[in-house]
Order: C-alpha cells, then sequence, then structure tokens
C-alpha cells in the first residue's frame, strides 16, 4: 500500500488558484506532522509548508507567505494545500511528505504548471 497519494495537480493560469490533497495510508496519521515540498526544473527541493497533528501550527516558506494554506482533517487521513494568486514561479512537482525516526514517506507528487 502506497502511504502518500497527491491529486489536484495542473495547468493555471497566473492569479488562479489550485487546491492539492494528499490521502494517506498505513500509519497512524494523526500522530504526525505533515509536510508539502516542491521541486522546480533545475532546482533544489524545498518545503513549502508544514502543519501539526490537529492543525493547531504551521509553518510556510517565504515566498508563499499569504498565498497558500495548509490544512488537515484527521477524520479523513487527508492533509491538503490551498494555492492562491499562482505565479510562474511556482510551477514544480510538488510531494506531500511525512518523517519520523522511523520512517520518510513521499508521495509521486503531482504537476502544478502556471502559465498563461
Amino acid at each position: 500500500q502506497v502511504p502518500l497519494v497527491e491529486s489536484g495537480g495542473g495547468l493555471v493560469q497566473p492569479g488562479g488558484p489550485l487546491r492539492l490533497s494528499c490521502v494517506a495510508s498505513g500509519f497512524f496519521f494523526s500522530s504526525y506532522n505533515m509536510n508539502w515540498y516542491r521541486q522546480a526544473p533545475g532546482k533544489e527541493r524545498e518545503l513549502v509548508a508544514a502543519i501539526s497533528t490537529t492543525g493547531g501550527s504551521t509553518n510556510y516558506a517565504d515566498s508563499v507567505k499569504g498565498r497558500f494554506t495548509i490544512s488537515r482533517d484527521n477524520a479523513k487521513n487527508t492533509v491538503s494545500l490551498q494555492m492562491n494568486s499562482l505565479k510562474p514561479e511556482d510551477t514544480a512537482v510538488y510531494y506531500c511528505n511525512v518523517q519520523s525516526t522511523w520512517f520518510n514517506y513521499w508521495g509521486q507528487g503531482t504537476q502544478v504548471t502556471v502559465s498563461s
């Protein structure tokens, strides 16, 4: 069973919105912080957003603050990334991630392309 599966990527015009979702399985989802990373062509993979176990604390990369919102629904084992006011520089493959001392899981990635 694949622990993390992303969906929601696609082509969007600059300024538009897009919502990514990640469904988790095979571990106790509510016990772990969750992360969204992205990797653009020719660039290093970077942390975009993180959320605590209950959703009470969040953290964002400076480049997306005020535009992106991370959220989670522990009853559905999902973590989402709402992206607004998208820019061409947001174009990347986006990955859902969970890390612990026992495992490090990555989703397969979903492509987000921002272009007119």
